[in-house]
């Protein structure tokens, strides 16, 4: 695979590493803890809300959540922590 075919591949959020859709799944399945929570802290701060959920689904994020909150910018935290509760509550 050329340079153009990987960035053609390479999810919009992961502007800062060569990985591709195939990897950034691999990831999210591995065995790997501190990397599967790495890329579930970009994808919740970086994709867009649709795509959040083609990655993610909500029970992996509640089940994560106390290590994802660690590691999330405060801004971006604080919502997902509102929402978190919310939903959890049945408010919304």
């Amino acid at each position: 695979m050329d340079e153009n075919e990987r960035d053609a591949k390479r999810p919009y959020f992961i502007w800062d590493y060569d990985l591709t859709e195939e990897d950034v799944r691999a990831i999210l399945r591995g065995d790997n803890e501190y990397e599967k929570i790495q890329m579930m802290v970009r994808i919740l701060e970086s994709a867009r809300w649709a795509d959040i959920w083609q990655y993610l689904t909500l029970a992996e994020v509640r089940r994560y959540w106390p290590q994802l909150y660690r590691r999330m910018r405060r801004e971006v935290r604080d919502v997902w922590a509102w929402a978190l509760e919310e939903w959890a509550h049945g408010t919304t």
